[in-house]
């Protein structure tokens, strides 16, 4: 399965006013193909037949005539052999699966749009499993390498949900929500515009992710999701960390307060986070995801309590080691590291 990701609202951060608003109105989406072999141009229709449903699911209207009015021009280039065309982002992003590979030279098709004339720092790539073609097609006996390659190629961009990164990337919450709505949306498809809508920490998206926290299979995507939306979804993670008798849910509430804690500064999160990083009964795995979480808002207030935690974990031996202990080992040193500094104390 080919992977999907991205961070669409950190590059709307990098938008005009003008040009975020414009994005925010596409409706109308110009589709350009381009399909290459060793031997010359191959056929654009089955990648524009994707293209053209996958957007259309989605609600856009697809237009293939340059002529025709349009707002954004979405362009899809495939390749047998790559032509490299540049990452579009430095950081962590660049790292993604889907991002553009400066090694990878094999079949792939590259992703990316145009407002006007200009092209917009967002790139995708999708790979096929093998590098060399040539060498695929005599493995596999399928005859043309070239012929063999698209056809990968293809399956791997239907495998791929483009229309929903394109809809987070321009800021349309409504259509996601839309698709998370529809029926016979695939669970796999709903975890991802979860996700989505957390990451573009649209307030639009908050009742649906708290009425998603109703489903146990979107749950605990939901979680971490509303811990990207800001601190009005504070009291809802709140309560799941302290009431729910899950320990998945709890853990996710915990990463999510985390991810609230890092993004907006709200101490509010450190007293309940300390209350339940040692209370009776607790969960192993939730534990270690409140430590995280404490180590993302750095407070004196947590020192000592981590500090009495892992001197606990220090008496623990097992042999062999048990992993769940010593990830929460890890969390927690990590989390000391990250609140204990000297002029604290000075």
């Amino acid at each position: 399965v080919a992977q999907i990701g991205g961070d669409a609202w950190a590059f709307r951060e990098a938008f005009t006013p003008e040009q975020r608003e414009h994005l925010s109105k596409v409706k109308n989406v110009l589709v350009e193909v381009i399909a290459i072999t060793d031997k010359g141009p191959a056929d654009t229709g089955p990648f524009m037949e994707l293209a053209k449903s996958g957007l259309e699911d989605l609600a856009y209207t697809v237009v293939t005539d340059p002529s025709k009015p349009h707002d954004v021009v979405f362009k899809v280039k495939c390749e047998q052999r790559k032509t490299w065309e540049g990452t579009t982002t430095m950081g962590s992003d660049a790292d993604l699966p889907d991002s553009p590979s400066r090694v990878w030279k094999g079949p792939a098709c590259q992703l990316n749009y145009l407002i006007g004339s200009t092209k917009i720092k967002w790139q995708k790539e999708v790979r096929t499993d093998f590098e060399d073609a040539v060498q695929a097609v005599q493995a596999a006996n399928a005859g043309d390498p070239g012929a063999y390659a698209m056809s990968k190629l293809r399956d791997k961009l239907a495998q791929y949900d483009f229309p929903v990164l394109l809809a987070a990337e321009w800021g349309q919450a409504d259509r996601l929500i839309k698709v998370l709505d529809a029926p016979g949306t695939s669970q796999l498809r709903q975890l991802k515009v979860i996700s989505l809508l957390g990451e573009m920490m649209n307030d639009e998206a908050l009742p649906r992710l708290k009425e998603a926290l109703q489903d146990k299979d979107l749950a605990k995507q939901a979680l971490v999701a509303l811990g990207n939306i800001g601190k009005d979804s504070i009291p809802i993670l709140i309560d799941i960390l302290k009431h729910s008798k899950q320990p998945e849910l709890q853990a996710a509430a915990a990463k999510g307060m985390g991810q609230v804690g890092a993004l907006h500064g709200d101490p509010s999160i450190i007293p309940p986070l300390l209350e339940m990083l040692d209370a009776p009964g607790i969960d192993i795995t939730v534990q270690t995801e409140i430590a995280w979480a404490l180590g993302k808002l750095p407070d004196k207030r947590s020192v000592e309590p981590l500090f009495a935690l892992d001197r606990k974990l220090q008496k623990i031996r097992s042999d062999p080691p048990d992993p769940k202990i010593k990830k929460l080992k890890e969390a927690v040193f990590w989390a000391i590291k990250q609140c204990y500094t000297e002029d604290q104390y000075s």
